[in-house]
């Protein structure tokens, strides 16, 4: 049922547009309003209550005239605050800005492949919330943690923004990660974290990358191609 409904709901695109902007949409207004430039200074882009989209985008960026950042929130296709902080950056590896050339998911692709992991571990969800930085190998990566209905976290998912690869999973399969399954080998099948339905759900997971990789193929939008876009 909900593999059909994720289908429904790709088919529905463009009645998305003149609802909450995806991620893509929030940079195109911070280089519509602060210039190009602004773009590669890009630490951090948060949201929040995603259903499927949030109403505002929080997007972190580094502020050459001073040792802290500029936090700027985006709304209805409008800067909605301006300010600048200082201290740590949050939500971001050491700092380090996105390389948006990389970015190939959009937040609206992470969401479908976020939902295509949510239906395979079986896990219901009411809303999403995002955030999309650099690991720590410098590669942009989106982090969607799922939430119930009454806002408590049911899931979270890992997922490269260059290649759509789902790298770990938090609260879904049993609690298992994706380490757990690429280290646990087939030698001690009684052991380990999987306990009797370790098959199972090792099979889960590889199913899962694969049928990722298949939605990514499916929703991968190039930064590059978007923002040049007339």
């Amino acid at each position: 049922m909900w593999r059909a409904y994720i289908g429904l709901l790709l088919l529905a695109a463009p009645a998305w547009a003149d609802e909450n902007a995806t991620a893509y949409e929030a940079l195109r207004v911070v280089g519509r309003e602060f210039g190009r430039d602004a773009l590669h200074q890009i630490v951090s882009i948060t949201g929040a209550k995603g259903n499927p989209q949030p109403e505002k985008w929080k997007i972190v960026l580094e502020d050459p005239q001073s040792e802290g950042v500029r936090e700027v929130q985006v709304a209805d296709g409008n800067i909605a605050s301006d300010d600048t902080a200082g201290g740590e950056v949050a939500g971001s590896t050491e700092g380090a800005a996105v390389d948006v050339s990389r970015l190939n998911l959009d937040s609206s692709g992470a969401y479908a492949v976020a939902s295509r992991t949510a239906d395979a571990s079986h896990t219901s969800f009411a809303t999403a919330d995002y955030i999309l930085r650099t690991d720590d190998r410098g590669e942009p990566m989106w982090i969607v943690t799922l939430q119930s209905r009454s806002l408590r976290p049911v899931g979270t998912i890992y997922i490269g923004a260059t290649r759509g690869t789902v790298r770990r999973t938090e609260g879904m399969f049993a609690g298992a990660t994706m380490e757990d399954v690429e280290n646990d080998g087939d030698s001690d099948e009684q052991h380990g974290p999987f306990g009797g339905v370790k098959k199972q759900i090792k099979h889960a997971f590889h199913r899962t990358q694969d049928e990722a990789r298949d939605m990514f193929e499916r929703v991968k939008q190039s930064f590059s191609d978007f923002i040049n876009r007339k």
